[in-house]
């Protein structure tokens, strides 16, 4: 297969991380994206300019780290811009930047909540595909572009004190399905992945939220009777950005471990 190309937002740690390392290492060249920053609508540190360096130095020449933010458009533009740039163009664009906010009954949630929930995880993912489909379509046809976003199975069902984060992650396959749509006849496709609980940041702090101290104790809801591992979903997210996925379009991938069995 010819080198193919990628952008992945989200990248300093847990599934983005995963991601950025399970495509360069299967020879891809990507442009690795993260706010590098933390945000003070949610309780816990984000990943870190750090992390993000320290991920593309274990793929030199393959991997390019930028900090910039999913709620800036023209960043993720520039994003885009630069891995045609430098790689020669873009085929797939994986939107895995999200924040985890929650706590509280709706009804007693400060707004914040709300709106850490969408601009990240929707309004982010919605910036990345205004940049990276236009590129995507640029490829010659035929095309073979692919573009995933990360869900949730809170997409799918709901969580307790969660319902931000349970609308937000209902909107991202929103977006995939009529992104999907708007895509038909293309060659590209646009998935979404629904990952069950993962071994990351973001689920140590919903463990937190439930007064958890171990994030094993979310196992005993996924048929697997364990808690999944960053780069079990990044396998999924990675078969998706190939040509090989070409049957799965405007739809959820459930690689949850039997959470929404």
């Amino acid at each position: 297969m010819a080198e193919r190309v990628a952008v992945v937002t989200g990248a300093a740690r847990g599934i983005g991380a995963a991601v950025v390392r399970r495509l360069a290492g299967h020879g891809w060249r990507v442009v690795a994206v993260d706010r590098c920053a933390d945000d003070p609508r949610v309780p816990y540190p984000l990943g870190t300019a750090e992390q993000l360096a320290e991920l593309a130095a274990e793929h030199p020449g393959a991997v390019l780290d930028v900090a910039a933010d999913v709620q800036d458009p023209r960043a993720l533009r520039d994003a885009v811009a630069l891995a045609e740039q430098r790689f020669g163009g873009l085929d797939a664009a994986v939107a895995a930047a999200a924040l985890m906010a929650g706590g509280r009954p709706f009804w007693e949630a400060d707004e914040s909540e709300w709106a850490a929930s969408f601009s990240v995880g929707v309004d982010g993912t919605a910036h990345l595909a205004r940049a990276a489909v236009p590129a995507l379509l640029r490829r010659p046809e035929p095309r073979t572009g692919r573009f995933v976003a990360l869900a949730s199975a809170a997409a799918h069902t709901g969580l307790w004190r969660l319902t931000s984060y349970n609308a937000a992650k209902h909107a991202v396959l929103g977006l995939v399905r009529g992104l999907a749509t708007d895509l038909r006849g293309t060659g590209i496709c646009a998935t979404a992945v629904s990952p069950g609980s993962t071994r990351t940041e973001m689920l140590r702090a919903t463990a937190e939220i439930y007064g958890l101290s171990d994030v094993d104790a979310f196992a005993e809801h996924q048929l697997i009777e364990r808690i999944l591992e960053p780069d079990e979903v990044a396998a999924v997210v990675e078969f998706l950005c190939s040509p090989a996925s070409s049957a799965i379009t405007g739809t959820a991938v459930h690689a949850d471990g039997g959470f929404t069995a």
